[in-house]
């Protein structure tokens, strides 16, 4: 069995014969034998290699993500390098991706003022945001935020809800601005607009919705349920309502967003709205590699794909 032939079929040529190709497999499994990853980058020019940037990972949707990713990053038959945005991840997947140790970068969060991502999207860098949809120039994988957050206005309206508020994220956060804009819009086609008086702003963190419905509930007249724009939010204003002694949901509806594992707990049982993980980490993935072979089309790809309204018993009628 010749070199030459070995080489072939670890290429996968195609006129590499059916029966000699699986005899040199055979050999191959027999011996034990692994490809020099360092050879194949030097035939291809490709590091196998796809990073990835989260934010902090004590948000539960980030692991979530990460292992969404590194299943589908790893059926494609390549490796994952991955960052957390909160201590420099941003600048550090940018320089990986510059000196050629890494072939694409997946982020999951980005910051508008991250100045060499711009640089390396000016240079056509195989970049892709997931769960983020910024005006830059690249291909962007995310649920329908929106009509998500409508879905879940409608359900508590639907309950019979009047005293409706809103537990909001940071503001210029496009994935809150858009949760916060659909809910909105749907509270108003009903004829039942957001009052200021039920609305508050925080981090996308536990305290933030602890303290956002403590708030809340100290208001003159107190929602009778609140939409909040994560799950951790969710989770922390279910909390809050606790330590007051306001049962949720006899006396607060709450409903989420995301459909973290946790929301299934007995514990907190959250109504949410559903993000599709696996799907668009699976999208994503095809979209950086297509970016990365080169047969992308040169206009970028921006994929919504539906959120669903899952109802648990964090929910009940007004």
């Amino acid at each position: 069995m010749s070199q030459t032939t070995v080489s072939r079929v670890l290429r996968d040529d195609p006129y590499v014969r059916a029966e000699t190709r699986q005899r040199v497999l055979k050999v191959l499994d027999e011996t034990g034998y692994v490809p020099n990853a360092a050879a194949q980058r030097m035939r291809t020019n490709e590091t196998g290699t796809f990073g990835v940037v989260v934010a902090g990972v004590r948000n539960p949707f980030y692991p979530e993500i990460i292992e969404a990713l590194s299943d589908t990053i790893n059926d494609s038959g390549h490796l994952m390098t991955l960052w957390v945005a909160d201590d420099g991840g941003e600048e550090a997947a940018v320089q990986a991706l510059s000196r050629g140790l890494i072939d694409g970068v997946i982020y999951t969060t980005i910051s508008r003022r991250s100045t060499s991502l711009v640089a390396a999207l000016e240079r056509k860098a195989p970049v892709v945001l997931l769960n983020r949809t910024l005006r830059i120039p690249c291909d962007k994988v995310a649920s329908d935020n929106g009509a998500g957050a409508a879905a879940a206005a409608r359900h508590l309206l639907e309950l019979g809800h009047e005293r409706i508020g809103l537990i909001a994220g940071e503001e210029h956060t496009n994935t809150s601005d858009e949760r916060e804009a659909g809910f909105r819009r749907a509270l108003s086609e009903a004829g039942n607009p957001l009052a200021d008086a039920r609305f508050v702003r925080g981090p996308f963190s536990h305290p933030a919705g602890y303290h956002g419905m403590q708030a809340l509930l100290d208001r003159p007249e107190p929602p009778t349920a609140v939409f909040c724009v994560n799950d951790l939010v969710a989770f922390g204003a279910i909390d809050g309502a606790r330590v007051r002694g306001v049962r949720v949901p006899d006396d607060v509806s709450v409903v989420g967003f995301d459909d973290v594992d946790i929301a299934r707990w007995p514990a907190y049982d959250l109504t949410t709205v559903r993000q599709p993980i696996a799907e668009m980490c699976r999208r994503g993935v095809a979209l950086l590699q297509e970016r990365i072979d080169g047969t992308a089309p040169s206009r970028f790809r921006n994929v919504r794909l539906p959120a669903e309204l899952v109802a648990r018993g964090s929910t009940r009628p007004a």
